[in-house]
């Protein structure tokens, strides 16, 4: 049976308010949670950018669901670092944490001063990155030259079984190149026919373990006032590969969306006004293949997005005994 669960999106949300909104999301019926991982907004109008791994702790304890956050490794965070703090996490929660990792976008990571990589590269650090983080999570020491350098580094507190390591994908030729090395996948919701193109290039690789599927809506009381917020919020993020990888900083972002429309911006986030419409969307990623469904409410005020959820959208998603 799929899991639906809630996105906190730092980017928009300042971290004591998101920890108030995972509680709220728990009680409404919500099974699991992730968080975003960066050190920037996309926009001056989310504004906000809490330090996700000092808020996991806090949230994993403040609640019993699970959580999951989607990490870079390899320049803004040294992989020897990501391991320990994956390590302390679910030695602390067992069973409760896993982490997806991907390659990165310049918008986080040009902050070290270091040069962006261009993608073929970025891809073979994030690899490296994820052997080391998966040595050392086995309790062995790890030295390492090559993109990334480690000296005789070693994680002493350890869990007792290393938690999930998911593949982050938003294209199918990515999807079957981390079912190499992950525990899972993880990408954005799309049409249903794409979704399974999606996942049928991870599974027809090898790929292993569970799909999760990280779906961004707008509900409001109406679908013009959902797709409002969603253009105030998110217009800065409908830009494909490579331009979403590739500017630095958020009057970058806000430049290159001026002249998005709102109805662009609603072919990227769900708007509806109708909880039946969204549980009818979330139900249709299920049908594709989802094992986990972590929807993202694009909007500044999170506790009305989630009472309508827990009101109007997750009842419709549980199936009857």
């Amino acid at each position: 049976m799929t899991t639906y669960g809630y996105h906190a999106s730092h980017e928009q949300i300042d971290p004591r308010s998101l920890l108030g909104a995972v509680r709220l999301a728990e009680q409404a019926g919500f099974e699991a949670a992730m968080c975003s991982d960066h050190l920037t907004p996309w926009s001056e109008r989310q504004g906000e950018s809490g330090f996700a791994w000092a808020w996991l702790g806090a949230a994993l304890e403040a609640t019993a669901l699970s959580f999951g956050v989607v990490n870079a490794p390899g320049q803004r965070y040294h992989p020897v670092i990501i391991a320990q703090a994956i390590a302390t996490l679910e030695q602390m929660n067992p069973g409760r944490f896993w982490a997806a990792l991907g390659s990165g976008q310049a918008i986080s990571e040009h902050v070290t001063g270091e040069r962006w990589p261009a993608k073929p590269e970025r891809t073979q650090r994030l690899l490296e990155s994820v052997e080391i983080i998966r040595a050392l999570l086995a309790g062995e020491e790890v030295t390492h030259e090559g993109l990334v350098t480690v000296d005789r580094a070693r994680v002493w507190s350890l869990p007792e079984t290393p938690p999930p390591l998911i593949g982050a994908a938003v294209t199918e030729q990515t999807a079957a190149w981390v079912a190499g090395w992950a525990d899972g996948l993880i990408t954005v919701s799309k049409p249903q026919a794409p979704l399974e193109r999606m996942i049928e290039a991870y599974r027809s690789a090898g790929g292993r373990g569970e799909i999760f599927v990280q779906a961004q809506v707008s509900l409001q009381d109406s679908r013009e006032e959902a797709v409002r917020v969603a253009h105030d919020q998110w217009r800065t993020n409908v830009f494909p590969p490579p331009l979403s990888w590739d500017l630095t900083t958020v009057e970058h972002f806000d430049k290159a969306a001026e002249h998005v429309s709102p109805e662009t911006v609603a072919e990227s986030v769900f708007c509806t006004g109708e909880p039946e419409e969204l549980a009818d969307l979330l139900h249709g990623f299920a049908e594709a293949g989802a094992d986990r469904v972590y929807v993202h409410g694009i909007t500044k005020d999170q506790p009305t997005f989630i009472e309508r959820m827990g009101d109007g959208v997750l009842p419709r998603l549980v199936t009857p005994a």
